[in-house]
């Protein structure tokens, strides 16, 4: 079984927010693969199931991500290769896609909280969402993409169902990094 958590904030003031991307992704996939989410309150999330694969958008709010994440990992026994997180990076330009097998925080607080669960050894997708010079990052990830940089995020988040439609299906997360980093 794989697992598929796309990081966020929840509440309409945070929807199509920088800082939401992760969301935004998910949401992409479970559109595209028919995938009914609900709320589960043991586990603090939004949860879908399809064929091999489990879809997570934890509600905890984003410095809380991994006290949901390893809930999850734990009741349905999975793998931590079997693991992918996407969510934002300031520190890529907008669109960029990164994806790596394991790694820092970089000062992502949803990372952070990941990494006291689990340990750095977690495959994540980094979407480049940009930074504003001279606004505080707070205000910058909680604030919304220019029409312009939404119409190249929106064409990133279709890439990002081929990704976890790979990822699913099995193929090597190495073959996936050449692919779409």
């Amino acid at each position: 079984m794989k697992l598929i958590v796309g990081l966020g904030n929840p509440g309409n003031k945070y929807n199509k927010t920088k800082h939401n991307v992760g969301f935004d992704s998910v949401d992409k996939y479970i559109e595209k693969n028919n995938i009914k989410m609900s709320i589960n309150k043991k586990f603090v999330a939004e949860v879908g199931k399809g064929n091999d694969v489990i879809v997570l958008k934890p509600l905890t709010y984003m410095n809380l991500s991994g006290d949901s994440i390893i809930k999850v990992i734990n009741y349905y026994d999975i793998n931590i290769e079997d693991l992918i997180v996407i969510y934002d990076d300031i520190d890529l330009e907008v669109g960029k896609i990164r994806i790596r097998c394991k790694g820092s925080s970089g000062g992502h607080n949803g990372i952070k909280s990941i990494i006291n669960h689990l340990g750095t050894d977690f495959q994540r997708v980094k979407i480049g969402v940009g930074r504003k010079e001279g606004k505080d990052i707070i205000g910058d990830v909680l604030g919304k993409f220019s029409k312009s940089n939404r119409k190249i995020i929106e064409n990133v988040l279709d890439i990002t169902v081929d990704i976890f439609t790979d990822f699913v299906v099995g193929e090597d997360i190495i073959k996936i990094m050449s692919k779409y980093n």
